[in-house]
């Protein structure tokens, strides 16, 4: 699958014109994971989106004594890192492949030199990625709230 297929299957592109498909396929970059890799471990820098365009990820955390707790589980068109291409943070979890993966990568000094040439693709990106994750944050509302009130 090519970055603009890949790009075209995740809901985080949705409503995107081939254009635009096309613009941000220019600055992805394809990695692919063995079975049991870290795409990346919690705590390092985030700095990057991955489109997942084939495989399965496994999304863990650690727990309060250290052991390692399971998160979730991405699949093919899903995506994680979203918010690192609007700010330097660090990852909130370990994401390994718990089969051969294949994504796309978008980094985030690409994404910002893109900004200044292709302004309206990538404000269209931004655009998608707080509205996913206002969706994340509504859907996750009463555990949030439930953490708030400790």
């Amino acid at each position: 699958m090519d970055a603009v297929s890949a790009l075209r299957a995740s809901g985080l592109f949705e409503g995107f014109t081939e254009t635009g498909l096309n613009i941000l396929a220019g600055i992805c970059a394809p990695r692919t994971y063995p079975v049991g890799t870290p795409l990346f471990v919690e705590n390092m820098v985030a700095d990057s989106l991955l489109v997942i365009a084939e495989g399965q990820v496994s999304l863990n955390t650690k727990g309060a004594r250290g052991e390692d707790v399971f998160v979730g589980e991405l699949g093919p068109g899903d995506w994680l890192g979203e918010l690192s291409l609007i700010s330097t943070s660090q990852r909130l979890c370990t994401a390994s492949s718990a089969t051969a993966v294949t994504a796309y990568e978008i980094r985030q000094a690409d994404f910002h030199k893109l900004m200044g040439l292709k302004p309206q693709a990538c404000m269209k990106l931004l655009m998608a990625i707080v509205t996913q994750f206002g969706k994340k944050v509504f859907e996750n509302k009463d555990a949030l709230k439930s953490l708030l009130s400790r």
